[in-house]
């Protein structure tokens, strides 16, 4: 099995360049940072569909898939782009909807699609917003030490748990604290970034496009008709797994 491995703003995937099969333990031990490759999550090329030219699934660190992920996203259309010749411009099916890609170097656009937002709502004695953008999540203003846990609380509170940001606008940005469903504390986040920024933006508190600080970095959201992300990746490199490592876990 060979893997390449990239990043963006510090949120690591994964992606499968060539496998025989891709169970969910195997994602896990793929994705744990002490006896594995490591990773937030694992991108298997898929065949196009829904009139996209390519298509992937993503896989959590916890072996769950997700329906979208906007740093999945722009890792998967640099890949296609540098390592397997793609055009600078085409469209990726997800699970959780068809998203068109643009690369430039390393920066990366990608629109995901509309979103759908509501609320507040109580959660776990937090006020979130809700917000899908082809994946769920639960914006919480202000933060506190116990942000993880709080995350953690709130991930598990609606059916088929949701990523949680908790948020602070500041000089004119948000600043946002990730924890991600199936992965917990992430760097960053793109399609977090996308729910911060729809969310803000609909609130009155920033004008589009909004900047969006997270651990990692920064990434810069277009809030209209769809989301328009844009950001850089960084390719780390290609791994090719131990045969001996993978015949121990592959059944």
């Amino acid at each position: 099995m060979q893997l390449w491995r990239s990043h963006g703003l510090g949120n690591d995937y994964l992606v499968v360049e060539s496998a025989d099969s891709l169970s969910p333990g195997l994602v896990r031990s793929l994705c744990d940072r002490h006896r594995g490759v490591g990773g937030d999550g694992v991108l298997e090329p898929v065949a196009g569909a829904g009139g996209a030219e390519f298509g992937v699934r993503i896989h959590n660190p916890d072996g769950s898939e997700a329906e979208k992920s906007g740093n999945g996203l722009r890792i998967y259309a640099h890949w296609l782009v540098h390592q397997r010749g793609a055009p600078a411009a085409f469209r990726v099916w997800t699970a959780g909807g068809v998203a068109s890609c643009a690369v430039v170097g390393d920066e990366v656009v990608v629109d995901m699609g509309a979103a759908r937002s509501w609320g507040p709502e109580e959660l776990v004695g937090n006020q979130a917003w809700r917000v899908d953008v082809g994946n769920p999540h639960a914006v919480v203003f202000g933060w506190t030490d116990d942000w993880r846990q709080r995350g953690a609380a709130v991930e598990g509170s609606v059916p088929g748990r949701t990523n949680v940001q908790f948020v602070e606008v500041r000089d004119g940005k948000a600043h946002a604290r990730v924890w991600e469903r199936g992965a917990g504390e992430t760097l960053s986040s793109g399609s977090s970034a996308c729910a911060v920024a729809t969310v803000c933006v609909r609130r009155g508190l920033l004008d589009s496009p909004v900047t969006v600080v997270m651990a990692g970095g920064s990434l810069r959201i277009e809030v209209g008709a769809t989301l328009k992300m844009s950001g850089p990746v960084e390719s780390v490199g290609r791994v090719e797994l131990s045969p001996a490592w993978l015949a121990a876990r592959v059944t």
